[in-house]
């Protein structure tokens, strides 16, 4: 064993990278904040309130320190005001992931968190979460809601169908859809005080296969009052949530289009490749957001085989048009949580669940969009169906959505259009792939594949 030479090693400080910086401990009803670093050594901390007032407070005194840049944890929804008013007084905000910072050792009090996270954003260790621009924050915030709406018309459908069912009254059996045509119009029919099973029978769609007495049979209720009222509320709340649902439809359109370059305003999309899914834009009455939709990215998503208009809707509200934040394919699938995690520690393969790790909304319309590619005579199709019977259905729709969003991410960034190739010339793609492969492993080990001759 060697003995100490009886020089001591000392520990390097971190090298600061940026000095006037601060970092932000966010509350409910108090917000620590710490600027730059003193002479003196002394903590250069401060509390401010969460009201307006207090907040342009904290403003006006990090822009006495000097500070360019302000680090946050993004801790529920107590850091949007906070991030909207700093930005707005021209400092850059670094939202970091409430994550990347919980296992930091040696933080107790409040005082000591803003401390660390100035420390660490004064050091650079610091990643700041993707937010877009403010215009596309705004559309985002707006279809979020409509989102909610959504799903609470759901709700009002549900409990239509259950005060139905309580009345033995079979709507769902009569129809396909209880909010269409025939369904609503017995439904309302019974709202109105109609009993008469022939009656709300004659509300049927003359397309519909089932008889005329076939319906009246299904129609037949008990028509208890406690439960007729019930489905009235229900009714009553399913219009007043259809109303918003189109007010919100209509202020989205006005908003996209706000932001449509001049070049574009009234310059007509081109013609979709794939006739079949024009003819389902124009049944489904998206014809008019398609075409703005075009108009604001420069560029047609629905392209892409197994993305909706729907879902396009989705993802240029949710992260916009500029991908620039991203600066590969890879770091976007990765933001979207859409690439294979295979953490290894001491060369053992850990756990490959994500902790407390959710799917992003884009991640999850892409994963609906790959799901509906399943059964599709496209060469992402033939992708699906390879990989399902490799592996299984989930890990088929996890890749095809991973597909999807380099598609998306290449058409955005660089405008590549997207071309099918087929459901055949994808698998012969595939053939000729695996051929070259065994060639190069038989060649490898000093063989030399010959072809079967026909007959032999």
């Amino acid at each position: 064993m060697r003995k100490n030479s009886g020089s001591k090693a000392r520990t390097q400080p971190l090298p600061v990278i940026r000095s006037h910086v601060a970092g932000i401990d966010l509350g409910s009803r108090e917000h620590w904040v710490c600027g730059p670093a003193r002479s003196d050594g002394d903590p250069n901390v401060r509390v401010f309130g969460t009201t307006t007032p207090r907040l342009n407070e904290l403003a006006d005194w990090l822009l006495e320190q000097g500070v360019e840049s302000v680090a946050m944890e993004s801790t529920g929804v107590y850091w949007i005001p906070a991030y909207e008013l700093l930005e707005s007084r021209g400092i850059e905000v670094v939202l970091v992931n409430a994550r990347e910072l919980k296992n930091v050792p040696g933080r107790k009090t409040d005082m000591k968190d803003c401390q660390w996270i100035q420390r660490l954003h004064s050091c650079g260790l610091l990643r700041g979460s993707f937010r877009p621009d403010e215009a596309i924050c705004a559309l985002r915030a707006i279809h979020r809601q409509w989102e909610n709406l959504i799903a609470e018309r759901t709700k009002a459908v549900q409990w239509m169908q259950k005060a139905l069912d309580q009345m033995n009254v079979q709507v769902h059996r009569a129809v396909t859809d209880i909010t269409g045509t025939t369904g609503m119009s017995i439904v309302r029919a019974i709202v109105a005080g109609e009993r008469d099973p022939q009656t709300l029978a004659a509300f049927r769609h003359a397309r519909c296969k089932k008889s005329l007495g076939d319906f009246a049979e299904h129609l037949t209720g008990t028509w208890r009052q406690e439960h007729l009222f019930n489905l009235e509320m229900a009714v009553a709340f399913y219009d007043s949530i259809q109303a918003m649902i189109a007010t919100y439809e209509a202020r989205l359109q006005s908003e996209i289009e706000a932001l449509e370059p001049p070049e574009r305003k009234d310059q007509p999309p081109p013609s979709h490749p794939n006739p079949a899914k024009a003819r389902a834009i124009r049944r489904n009455g998206e014809q008019e957001a398609w075409q703005t939709l075009w108009r604001f990215a420069g560029v047609d998503l629905t392209r892409i085989d197994g993305i909706s208009t729907k879902t396009a809707h989705v993802v240029l509200t949710e992260i916009g048009i500029d991908l620039s934040a991203f600066p590969s394919e890879k770091n976007f699938v990765s933001w979207l949580r859409l690439s294979p995690r295979t953490p290894i520690s001491g060369g053992k393969l850990l756990s490959k669940k994500r902790k407390g790790m959710g799917a992003t909304r884009v991640a999850g319309v892409l994963r609906m969009a790959a799901l509906s590619l399943s059964r599709s005579k496209t060469a992402l199709g033939a992708y699906f169906r390879r990989v399902a019977r490799k592996k299984d259905g989930a890990v088929a729709v996890f890749a095809t959505a991973r597909k999807l969003a380099t598609y998306i991410y290449r058409m955005l960034r660089y405008g590549q259009e997207y071309v099918d190739i087929g459901e055949q010339a994808y698998e012969a793609q595939f053939q000729y792939r695996r051929l070259q492969g065994l060639k190069a492993s038989a060649k490898s080990l000093g063989f030399t594949l010959v072809p079967e001759l026909a007959g032999g």
